[in-house]
Order: structure tokens, then C-alpha cells, then sequence
């Protein structure tokens, strides 16, 4: 592994946060070639070619990198920078986190390709979180090549998270189990701020069997699946709470055949967020008393799937301090804050490890047209990331 540490008289800290400042192009090039990747939840190829992208750094300076097959949704990526040899180091790793996959359908690289406007980068994923990947990325290069660790320290890149981590979610929670911390480099918030803690989610997928009949002719022998679903939908949305913070949301449906015909068969999924004082588990039997009711008579509801991202619980107090104390030192101030949105965060904190998540560049907008990553914040972010990791090892 390269390590550079003895041809400078810079104390080690100093020339980490050295090699990092002068990284900000080479962060811009790697950024628009991971952007421009397609790599939607479920795309092996293109996720596989994201992580073989991020690979191509960390393998120059002698970083070992690990592919592990996820069928059906590409690969996760491991990888380890180790202390020098000789170092006394406890054998907890701290872990830079982050997911592969983006929330956008295939075609959408060629409609919108990366792009770089008034000191924003823009395209599918930059702020959600491919830049965040990026950081990870020049942070474990730069401890490669410059030493100062007495710690392991781990990437560990997932491929699913953008639909709930189906097929990742136990593998997640295997790996950072005692570890030291989690840094996930998720988009930092347009304020600036990292995140402390977030709401769990829940996806139910569910269907609705109903009668077919001419629409004309015989209308009263059928029984519409798409009115059931309709009622279905007016009851599940009535679950949001501001006062619990349980919100509901049906996003996607299909039904029906034909305009004449009334519809035998309609499906739907429903996001639902929630915070750690709420149960799942009775949220979710919520859910199935309203998708069974026969909500039209001789209709049919059944759930189908089911998944979740537990809620993420507070970053304990000495952890947040930690990482505000670096960004102080380099000029700016953060503080924590509380999201709606799930992480993989979410499950790191729920098997006790401390957790600190929205570490990447500042970004705006995701899962929109209008997705940005703020490039001024890439270097300073990474510095941030950098002596936190220094101050826990």
C-alpha cells in the first residue's frame, strides 16, 4: 500500500488534509464518471460498473478491493486501508458507508447527463448520494498514502438501498456490528448540517381482486378492484399523524384493463415513515386491516411484500462533537439535525454502533430533475470526514 507519510516533515494529520485539498478535480472527474453510469436499484450491470469505477483509485495506491455477487442487484464493495505495520491498533474498524444504486429508471444518463452550472454539479444521483461515494473514496486514499491510522479503516458500498436494502439489509448489519463508527455519506443538508437521527420506512406492496363485467352492459355484476383500491388509498393516507410522525403516502398504482370492462385486478405500494417511538409491527397490521377490508363488497385486498429501514436513533453526543470540532478547525460549523428520510444509518444505529450520517458534499433536491451537489463543499467535507476518522483512531 502507498504510504507517503516519510517524505514530508508535516505532522500526519497536516498532510491528509494537504493531499485532500488539492484533490478537487480529480473528486469532479471521478464524480462525472460515476453519474454518468446508469445504475437504478436492480441495474447489476450498471451498479457493478459504478463500484468497478470507485475500485480503479483505492486498487492504484494499493488498496485491496472485494466485489460480493448480490444477484439481481449487482455487487457490494469492501474495501480496507490498514494501519502501518508496527502500529498498536485496536482491531474495531471505523466505517466510511454509502449505496451504489440511484432511485432512476434506465435512459435517464442519456437525457441528463452530468453537468457542471454555477459551481453545481448536476445529474441522476450526484447529491444522492455518488458524490458522497466519492468522498469515501479520496478519504481512504488519502489515509493510504499518508498514513496516521491506528485503526482499520473500511468502505463498504451497498447496492440496494434506494428500495429498502431487500436482499442487503442482514449483510449491512453483520458487517458494522462493533465497529467503532459509521460515517454514511449521504448528502449533507442544504444547510449544511449532518444527520443525527431519521425515520424508519416502510414499503407494502399490495393487490386488490375484484369482478370482471361489461362496463355498459352488465355494470352491476361487477365489482371494481380500482374503486376498492381507491378506498383502500383515502384510508392508508388517513394514517399520517403529525403528532406520532407516522406519515403515509400511496406513490405508485396500476389496475384495470380496459376502460369498458369494470376492473378486476388493481396494485399499489405505500411509503410509510415513521420515528423510533413508533412500533412497526403495529403500524404495519394497520396497514393489512385496511388493504383486507372488503372495502368494496366481493373485492379481495391481499399484501404482497413488505420491507423496512429501521429508524436511525440519535448519534450519541461525543461523536457529533467530534466531527464539529474538524469542521470548526477548517472553517465551518455544523450542526445535527432530524430527517424523514431512511438510510442504511438506520441500521448501523439499530445494532448499537455510532452512527453520523449525511457526511458527503452538500446537495439539494434528490430523487428530482433538479438533484445538485455543491462542489465548494467536496474538499472540506472530505477534511471533516478525514480528521474524525484520526480523532476515533
Amino acid at each position: 500500500m502507498l504510504n507517503t507519510q516519510n517524505e514530508s516533515k508535516l505532522p500526519v494529520h497536516a498532510q491528509v488534509l494537504d493531499w485532500l485539498a488539492r484533490q478537487q478535480q480529480a473528486m469532479q472527474d471521478l464524480l462525472q464518471k460515476v453519474i454518468n453510469i446508469e445504475s437504478g436499484s436492480r441495474n447489476e450491470a450498471g451498479v457493478t460498473a459504478v463500484a468497478h469505477a470507485l475500485a480503479e483509485r483505492l486498487l492504484a495506491v494499493g488498496v485491496p478491493v472485494q466485489f460480493e455477487p448480490v444477484p439481481g442487484y449487482g455487487v457490494l464493495l469492501h474495501a480496507q486501508v490498514n494501519p502501518a505495520e508496527g502500529t498498536a491498533a485496536g482491531g474495531a474498524p471505523i466505517i466510511l458507508m454509502g449505496h451504489m444504486d440511484t432511485v432512476f429508471p434506465e435512459g435517464t444518463v442519456a437525457k441528463r447527463p452530468y453537468r457542471e452550472e454555477a459551481g453545481r454539479a448536476y445529474g441522476p444521483g450526484v447529491a444522492d448520494m455518488k458524490s458522497g461515494l466519492v468522498l469515501n473514496v479520496f478519504v481512504a486514499e488519502a489515509f493510504a498514502r499518508c498514513g496516521g491510522l491506528s485503526a482499520p479503516l473500511h468502505l463498504f458500498f451497498s447496492c440496494d438501498e434506494e428500495i429498502g436494502s431487500p436482499a442487503t439489509r442482514n449483510i449491512i448489519m453483520d458487517r458494522v456490528r462493533g465497529a467503532r463508527a459509521v460515517f454514511n455519506a449521504e448528502p449533507g443538508r442544504v444547510s449544511g448540517n449532518v444527520v443525527t437521527s431519521r425515520k424508519g420506512s416502510m414499503v407494502v406492496e399490495f393487490e386488490v381482486q375484484g369482478v370482471a363485467a361489461h362496463a355498459g352492459i352488465n355494470h352491476a355484476a361487477g365489482a371494481s378492484a380500482i374503486e376498492a383500491l381507491a378506498r383502500k388509498t383515502l384510508a392508508l393516507h388517513a394514517l399520517t399523524d403529525p403528532a406520532t410522525g407516522v406519515t403515509a403516502n400511496v406513490g405508485v398504482v396500476h389496475g384495470g384493463i380496459v376502460p369498458n370492462m369494470v376492473a378486476p385486478h388493481a396494485k399499489a405500494e405505500v411509503d410509510l415513515r415513521f420515528t423510533a417511538d413508533t412500533d412497526p409491527d403495529e403500524l404495519l397490521e394497520r396497514v393489512r386491516t385496511i388493504v383486507e377490508e372488503e372495502s368494496v363488497p366481493r373485492t379481495q385486498g391481499r399484501i404482497t411484500v413488505a420491507r423496512r429501514t429501521m429508524p436511525m436513533k440519535p448519534t450519541p453526543d461525543d461523536l457529533l462533537a467530534l466531527y464539529q470540532q474538524g469542521a470548526r478547525s477548517l472553517g465551518f460549523e455544523v450542526q445535527g439535525e432530524f430527517t424523514g428520510g431512511a438510510a442504511d444509518s438506520g441500521l448501523t444505529a439499530s445494532v448499537g454502533v455510532p452512527t453520523l450520517c449525511a457526511t458527503g458534499p452538500v446537495g439539494g433536491h434528490p430523487h428530482t430533475e433538479r438533484e445538485y451537489c455543491e462542489l465548494a463543499t467536496f474538499v472540506p467535507r472530505a477534511q471533516a470526514v478525514a480528521l474524525a476518522v484520526l480523532g476515533l483512531s
